[in-house]
């Protein structure tokens, strides 16, 4: 039989206690419990690529590597033995529910040489010391403990959490064995590095691609993506140098790098493209590079803003067409090429960034090009297919050729034997980064140093740093924890008094090994670097005792506290980070005492501080909820700032749709602020409540919003917090809404905008003022009184691009209602471009009712049905119910105008499946629409039934259109049914409501219908 040697991975795990529980349980009871546990192993064991080889009693043997070796071999038994830990909990719920019985497993795994058969003869089991130390972990571990062995611990470092233990004895080694416990694995984390000046091999026609999609961008002169997805190490960043070379000085470039945490640093890469292109980030400074531009200071305004100098952030909307003018602007003078790194770790919004200024920028030749690994199509799969202007490059390994070319023009003079050199193409498998550490691991120890290939590039990442000097690893271990860029006096601030004066040598040192190398500094006295890889700077962070990551982190804190100086304002998410985890791991090696409930406050205080700052500054929603989630978490219960935090939380979530958690945040909000006696706190968590129930529960709402607002808002008046009296009249209107009381609402809208004015918060005067012009629109101020209001709003409220779109979109309704119809058609028409311009495709696809109005009014019943139509499909796609029942409706009706009654009444049943019982709109337009197709069809009484219900729901309402097509739609069933005089009444009714409100075109329509219908019978 035909044997293999291989490097494999190891598993052992075995039911902790297990003589006592057979002492306990009837063997038969036994038997079904290791059965169910055999059966979660091995099923968690497989789907991680492990062939399990033995189950020996209650213990479990499994390989990773056999029958198929994989570079990450270590790391899928790490995370399989981890997960196995996790689904247990899920197993002991069932056995403790069907067998009074829980089970807890000992876990060891181990990293080493094997003998194993032919897979193929079916005799493929592992033999060899590995498996012996394997099963020695596994006896050592305790119940729910994982045990790494070193070679293991070496190969997981950068993906796993782990803390040393000590050193067990093993048959038949000498030494004590290494061990480590498993905390935890780290998504996502597998480890390579680049050389950026090394020479580039075997992409010519990767580069070529680059080349044409630059051409091409100028040729057409317009903005082209390109997205190079690869592995760590696989050439992107070296492939994106090359092109530039390429270029040389035909483009202007600019660079910008997502960072790998800190979530809510949304624009991170883009403050590193204005800090390119202006010279630092200042207003002033922005608005040098767009001098001429019409808008300069308000382009300026915006970018400012997006990268945290102004004193406020517009929303997501505008701060993306400012970014697409400056980057237009510049573009102007010579082609521009910006480049994002690390795209993988971008935030939603700001991928939605780079897909509008693909989708937008117009006569502006700029190439985009990101770099990723694929982590990022795993977050986004559909980022590949941003739009016909995107492409996508995906690097694969280079050949066994072109890394042994690789490989001889990297070693230079280095003296390297054939057999050193053969083994480092075959360990590095093509990935260009292999080639590059392993040789540079070997220069460093001379010509006559012995390679130990390490099974993958972790292993060989951790020998690097393990190689370095006492004093260059205390360095690097200090950067660190700064991150992925750092800089020198923080390096030296860090360090033991007795060698900060040795640093600075230790870092030339070190860009000398090629582990770090220089970098600009956002600090103007400060040198900057970057580590070489962001997995070396995991690697020496890993090795650090967790007491002194909390002291390092704390010490960093302080630093950049006193660095910043009046900047600090700008960092206050970084510096929270760093408090938060100097407190986290204090809190991790026991009790914190006062001290780390100090630290913890701190912390909590910079995190909710910035997830305030986020929020009102229209910023990324999700990212602000993830800070104020984190600050709320850390900050003492009594804490006043935690109470407002908690309100503010759960209406974040709302925006992002996670109800659920808004649901229990503000419970808890509620809870805090009755705990300490705060009316105010009550009130305002009270007011976000309801909030909540307008999404999730429509018809408790309308029954407990009147006695919120009522306990509420004398509440509010005695604190004076008028933005929480805003947002209170703002939810009282809600109420008038569904009831289609559009004066109603307006006065509370206008109470609200009131105190919004009052607590100066801009986001929320904006949000008012855009729904007071829709209560203008369909309520009943009369057509003149409602253009000249929304013509102020315009001027009374500045700089919001989406509030223009809104409040010209109503005038666009309010002068086809007067019979301006071509002016209509192109305020709406401008109100549709900047709707798209911006990206705001749901509020365009929800304001189609509009266009559908104004052609209903011309008379084009078709061009109505396919603006309908349009904004129909568009909600229907994004999974959208509300706005999408009152379009259905109007297209019922705009469908039944033309003659098609069946699908006017398929529309009319999918409008009352979508509506909700007390939205008054849809159900009146249903109603209105069966009734007529049903009065057609000869079915009279029942159709009057259904006409009488509109117009008895309409009575009451103060909504002029909605009134008349009731009236109207009732009029025609009683006319049908031979009941012309009480159909006159009715007309005449509504030609009443129409012409109250000033809708002349109506009217005039109306009448027109009525003779000629009349004629015909």
């Amino acid at each position: 039989m035909a044997v293999l040697r291989k490097t494999v991975t190891v598993v052992f795990c075995d039911v902790a206690d297990s003589t006592p529980l057979g002492e306990r349980l009837d063997p038969e009871v036994l038997q079904r419990v290791l059965s169910r546990y055999h059966q979660d192993v091995k099923t968690v064991l497989e789907r991680h690529g492990g062939t399990v080889e033995k189950f020996i009693g209650d213990a479990v043997m499994a390989v990773f590597g056999i029958p198929t070796l994989h570079d990450d071999d270590a790391l899928r038994a790490v995370r399989a033995a981890s997960e196995l830990r996790t689904s247990l909990s899920e197993l002991n719920e069932g056995l403790e529910r069907d067998f009074g019985v829980e089970i807890s497993v000992c876990t060891g795994v181990n990293t080493g040489e094997v003998v194993a058969g032919d897979h193929s003869s079916g005799q493929a089991f592992a033999t060899g010391h590995a498996v012996v130390v394997a099963e020695s972990l596994q006896k050592a571990a305790r119940g729910g403990e994982i045990l790494l062995g070193e070679a293991t611990r070496r190969l997981v470092e950068n993906a796993a959490v782990v803390e040393p233990v000590e050193p067990i004895e093993v048959k038949g080694k000498r030494d004590a064995v290494e061990v480590w416990r498993l905390i935890g694995v780290l998504e996502g984390a597998p480890a390579f590095a680049r050389r950026l000046d090394a020479p580039m091999v075997g992409r010519e026609q990767e580069l070529a691609r680059l080349r044409t999609a630059f051409d091409e961008a100028v040729l057409e002169r317009e903005c082209r993506l390109t997205t190079v997805v690869g592995s760590a190490g696989i050439g992107k960043s070296r492939l994106a140098k090359e092109l530039l070379a390429n270029v040389g000085d035909e483009a202007s470039v600019l660079i910008g790098r997502c960072l790998p945490y800190g979530e809510g640093i949304t624009y991170w890469p883009l403050r590193d493209i204005v800090r390119e292109a202006a010279g630092d980030l200042t207003q002033a400074h922005i608005e040098e590079l767009l001098e001429g531009e019409d808008d300069a200071e308000r382009i300026a305004a915006g970018v400012a803003g997006a990268v945290g100098v102004a004193e406020h952030a517009g929303a997501a909307e505008e701060t993306n067409w400012a970014v697409r003018r400056l980057l237009e602007r510049l573009a102007g003078d010579r082609p521009l090429i910006v480049g994002f790194d690390d795209l993988q770790w971008a935030e939603p919004t700001f991928l939605e960034l780079i897909e509008y200024l693909v989708g937008w920028s117009r006569d502006a030749p700029i190439l985009i090009v990101c770099l990723a690994r694929p982590e990022l199509l795993d977050k986004h799969p559909t980022w590949l297919a941003v739009s016909p202007s995107s492409s996508s490059i995906t690097l694969e390994p280079l050949s066994e050729d072109e890394a042994e070319s690789l490989l001889d023009l990297l070693r230079g003079e280095a003296d390297l034997s054939s057999d050193q050199l053969a083994r480092i193409t075959q360990a590095a498998e093509g990935n260009p980064l292999f080639v590059e550490q392993m040789l540079a691991m070997i220069i460093e120890e001379g010509p006559a140093a012995v390679l130990s290939i390490p099974p993958s590039i972790h292993a060989l990442l951790a020998a690097r740093l393990d190689r370095l000097e006492p004093e260059e690893r205390a360095v690097i271990e200090r950067a660190s924890v700064i991150g992925k860029e750092f800089w020198r006096g923080a390096a030296v601030d860090l360090s033991d008094e007795e060698a900060q004066s040795s640093v600075g040598t230790h870092l030339m040192t070190l860009m000398r090994k090629d582990l770090i190398r220089p970098s600009r500094s956002i600090f103007p006295r400060e040198d900057g670097f970057r580590f070489r890889h962001i997995l070396i700077r995991d690697a020496a962070y890993l090795g650090i005792p967790k007491e002194t990551r909390a002291e390092l982190h704390e010490r960093y804190a302080a630093w950049l506290e006193r660095t910043a100086g009046d900047r600090v304002g700008e960092l206050e998410e970084i510096l929270g980070y760093h408090l938060e985890q100097a407190f986290h791991y204090r809190e991790e090696l026991g009790p914190v005492g006062e001290k780390g409930i100090a630290l913890a406050t701190r912390a909590g205080e910079r995190l909710g501080t910035a997830g305030r700052r986020a929020v009102m500054g229209g910023g990324d929603v999700a990212a602000a909820a993830n800070l104020i989630s984190r600050a709320v978490l850390l900050l003492p219960r009594e804490h006043t700032l935690r109470g407002e935090l908690l309100t503010e939380l759960g209406s974040a979530l709302m925006v992002t749709g996670d109800f659920n958690g808004a649901d229990e945040v503000l419970g808890e909000a509620l809870d805090s602020a009755l705990a300490a006696g705060d009316a105010r706190l009550e009130a305002r968590a009270m007011i976000e409540r309801e909030f909540h129930k307008i999404f999730a529960g429509p018809m408790e709402a309308s029954r407990t919003i009147p006695e919120v607002t009522a306990r509420a808002i004398p509440v509010l008046e005695e604190a004076g917090d008028h933005l929480g009296l805003a947002r209170a009249w703002r939810l009282r209107s809600e109420l008038a809404v569904r009831a289609s009381h559009w004066g109603a609402r307006g006065e509370a809208l206008e109470r609200a905008l009131e105190y919004a004015r009052l607590a100066g918060d801009v986001r929320e005067e904006a949000t008012l003022v855009s729904l007071l012009a829709v209560s203008l629109y369909y309520g009943p101020t009369p057509v003149e009184e409602a253009i000249a209001r929304c013509e102020s709003f315009l001027t009374e409220v500045t700089g919001s691009r989406s509030l223009e779109a809104g409040v010209w979109s109503i005038l666009a309704g309010l002068r086809a209602m007067r019979g301006d119809l071509d002016e209509a058609r192109k305020l709406w028409a401008a109100a549709r471009d900047q709707y798209e311009e911006l990206g705001l495709r749901f509020r365009r696809a929800a304001r189609s009712l509009i266009p559908a109005a104004i052609e209903t009014l011309a008379g084009d019943d078709e061009a109505a049905e396919r603006e309908l139509r349009w904004g129909y499909e568009t909600l229907e796609r994004m999974g959208e119910r509300g706005a999408r029942a009152s379009i259905a409706a109007f297209m019922a009706e705009s469908i039944y105008r033309q003659g098609r009654d069946d699908q006017a009444a398929r529309f009319a049943e999918i409008t009352e499946e979508l509506a909700a019982d007390d939205d008054l709109e849809p159900q009146v337009l249903w109603r209105s629409v069966r009734a007529k197709v049903l009065a057609k069809g000869g079915e009279l009484d029942q159709a009057e039934q259904l006409a009488r219900e509109a117009e008895a729901l309409v009575e009451n309402t103060d909504f002029p259109d909605l009134q008349a097509i009731a009236l109207l739609s009732f009029a025609e069933v009683l006319e049908a049914n031979g009941k012309t005089e009480e159909a006159a009444q009715l007309i005449a009714r509504a030609r009443m409501i129409y012409e109250q409100k000033g809708n002349v075109v109506a009217v005039s329509r109306m009448v027109r219908e009525v003779n000629t219908n009349w004629r015909r019978s």
